[in-house]
């Protein structure tokens, strides 16, 4: 497990935090990264209320937040800029992980600081292509290597 060094938070590279209201979604992401990622330590969360506050009061933070913006209550939108109006969250990479494909929701997640905007496919082949590919790009961007194309141990929750 890799860290590198947060203002004032320890950023734990092995931890993906999921943030998704369906729980449909969540099980084929689990199943997923399950495969490709077993590593990985997971975390869900089905809505983004508290999700900031939350994260400034923890010591550790997560690597990677993959986020779905249609939530109730408090949307990936809001959940988006939140995360990065705080500069001690500013090196947690966040992945938008949704259904929409509309060009103007694309820009709006950039403009706010989404670091990856990346379309559910249907087939959870195709699901699980993309989200791996997508993981494996920004693990291997913080210093961890990409994994097997099989990833067939076990893994931690």
């Amino acid at each position: 497990m890799t860290q590198a060094q947060v203002p004032g938070k320890r950023l734990d590279n092995g931890r993906v935090l999921v943030v998704e209201d369906s729980q449909e979604d969540a099980e084929a992401i689990e199943r997923a990264l399950g495969r490709s990622h077993p590593q990985l330590r997971l975390e869900f969360l089905d809505r983004g209320d508290g999700l900031v506050d939350r994260l400034l009061g923890e010591d550790e933070v997560p690597g990677i937040v993959l986020l779905d913006l249609n939530m109730p209550g408090v949307g990936g939108h809001a959940v988006l800029r939140a995360i990065r109006a705080r500069p001690e969250l500013a090196e947690i990479t966040v992945v938008v992980f949704t259904s929409s494909t509309a060009p103007p929701e694309v820009d709006a997640c950039y403009a706010a600081g989404a670091d990856s905007y990346i379309y559910k496919p249907l087939n959870f082949h195709l699901f699980r292509t993309v989200l791996k590919g997508a993981l494996d790009y920004w693990l291997e961007a913080k210093g961890q290597p990409p994994t097997s194309p099989g990833g067939s141990s076990p893994r931690v929750k």
